[in-house]
């Protein structure tokens, strides 16, 4: 359940009694929280290392891929209005790099409009979640949840068996490149395992 803003009483004291109930990793878990408001990065971040995550923290875009490219992360947790490079900046710099280009992304959002969750799904972003409606445990649920789940990105081949007829069906550019708004993207396969069932995946195209 998501909780309001004015319900985030997180406390080292709450850890200690049993606030967040999640097992101490062996290998700590790698994750960047971006964010240019101190108090917002510094919840989130103090709940992680609570929870023993290795934790780096990034005051905006910018500050964001300096960490990356110093050690890439499991998982980023980054704003979207910040000073010097935005969160959707960050995110297009994140995906021109094979590096880094799969890192789950996850948006906290001060505003939560609907034009900049359209545009981060567009991006790739993982999830989108509100500042107000999002407690650190949820936040924490909502990380766990995304390592856990099994996607896969798989290429398609223009060339291959039914790519042309596929390409037809679909509507799309015959050598299976994005339209203009992600120019010199090539359309992709994402794959999701569904819950307990090695053989059936849900399926949707997308561009990288």
């Amino acid at each position: 359940m998501l909780l309001p803003f004015g319900l985030f009483s997180y406390t080292m004291k709450e850890q200690r009694e049993g606030f967040f109930e999640y097992p101490f990793m062996e290998n700590k878990t790698k994750i960047i929280v971006i964010d240019d408001d101190a108090d917002t990065r510094g919840l989130y971040a103090d709940a992680f290392r609570a929870v023993n995550f290795n934790v780096r923290e990034g005051e905006d875009g910018l500050d964001g891929l300096k960490l990356v490219n110093e050690d890439i992360p499991d998982i980023i947790i980054t704003g979207i209005i910040m000073p010097r490079m935005d969160g959707f900046g960050f995110v297009a710099e994140l995906q021109k790099n094979t590096a880094t280009a799969h890192i789950p992304v996850i948006f906290i959002s001060h505003l939560g409009r609907e034009v900049d969750e359209k545009r981060a799904k567009e991006l790739g972003v993982k999830a989108f979640l509100v500042r107000d409606m999002t407690s650190p445990h949820d936040m924490i649920e909502c990380v766990n949840t995304l390592l856990t789940s099994k996607e896969y990105v798989l290429a398609l081949d223009p060339f291959g068996f039914d790519a042309a007829k596929f390409a037809q069906d679909f509507k799309l550019n015959p050598d299976l490149i994005c339209p203009e708004e992600k120019a010199g993207g090539r359309v992709v396969l994402k794959l999701r395992k569904r819950d307990g069932d090695n053989k059936h995946f849900d399926a949707e195209l997308t561009c990288v």
